[in-house]
């Protein structure tokens, strides 16, 4: 096996299960939040795929601290997010087995070898700024460390598969504090990356998105997808295929780097730009486990 050291990155040839067309998908813990039978069995429509991939779902989870101020005293709470729930029991209910590295772990877990990467078939990042992926902790600690952008950049060349979704710290995010711009992971994005804050907010609702249902991962699907409240507005590079819009602006794009797939999905998996009637609606049911048998190679 080579190591991924900018030269040299061979992925292992690992079967994928199949599993026969009556298998039942089982919901599957995700960090800080049970996905129980109950809430995923609206998902029971989705299409389920004849192969499994794992899907390492990165970030989409955050750490919320409150400071309460009532005249003279304070108090602080904190909490924990979680967004892509929703996410994981459609991409579940699919066939797909899906585990989500929280945003905190980021630094300290993310995979960043080949082989590390070959325990996958699909890495996901969302809503996880790329300076998570950039330093790992060991650097924080005084000693060298693996960039993971690196990492992936060789995976993918390889035969990995890399998708990325739109939220306040993808693409470039609030501030330009994503900063995915000139990174190894622009470098196998079927996007371009804009250099500053990408955000276009849409509170009205007014936005449409549009299907192209020639490319075989929107074959089929519903020409009726609801709007959304925002996404990250990026340029398809050369080469990609735009498969849907919203407004005049990409929104879902696919492309190929080396040997393997990539897929730009600009607007949340979860609230709060992807309100529940889309997270609901059986466009985004179908798509999702679509879209990971597409990019796996699958199909």
């Amino acid at each position: 096996m080579g190591r991924v050291d900018g030269r040299t990155a061979a992925r292992p040839t690992r079967a994928r299960r199949q599993v026969r067309g009556d298998h039942l998908a089982r919901a599957r813990p995700v960090a800080g939040r049970r996905v129980t039978p109950q809430h995923s069995s609206q998902f029971t429509s989705t299409i389920r795929s004849n192969t499994v991939s794992k899907v390492l779902l990165v970030g989409e989870t955050w750490i919320i601290q409150e400071t309460h101020i009532k005249g003279f005293d304070s108090f602080s709470t904190s909490r924990f997010g979680v967004g892509g729930v929703d996410w994981t029991a459609t991409v579940e209910a699919g066939g797909h087995e899906v585990t989500n590295l929280p945003a905190h772990l980021v630094p300290q877990n993310m995979p960043s070898t080949a082989e590390q990467l070959a325990e996958y078939d699909v890495i996901v990042l969302s809503d996880i700024g790329s300076s998570s992926l950039a330093v790992p902790l060991t650097v924080w600690l005084g000693g060298p460390g693996n960039n993971s952008m690196v990492a992936l950049r060789e995976w993918v060349r390889s035969g990995g598969a890399i998708v990325m979704c739109g939220g306040y710290l993808s693409f470039a995010g609030i501030d330009g504090k994503g900063k995915y711009a000139n990174t190894p992971v622009e470098e196998v994005l079927p996007v371009t990356v804009l250099p500053y804050d990408d955000r276009v907010e849409n509170p009205e609702f007014n936005v449409p998105v549009t299907v192209d249902g020639a490319h075989p991962l929107a074959r089929g699907l519903p020409d009726d997808w609801p709007a959304i409240f925002g996404y990250n507005r990026v340029k398809a590079k050369s080469g990609s295929q735009v498969i849907a819009t919203v407004g005049e602006d990409p929104f879902i794009v696919a492309g190929a780097y080396g040997q393997g797939r990539t897929l730009a999905f600009t607007t949340d998996i979860g609230p709060h730009w992807a309100p529940q009637a889309f997270l609901d609606s059986p466009a985004y049911r179908q798509f999702w486990p679509r879209a990971i048998d597409w990019v796996s190679g699958a199909i």
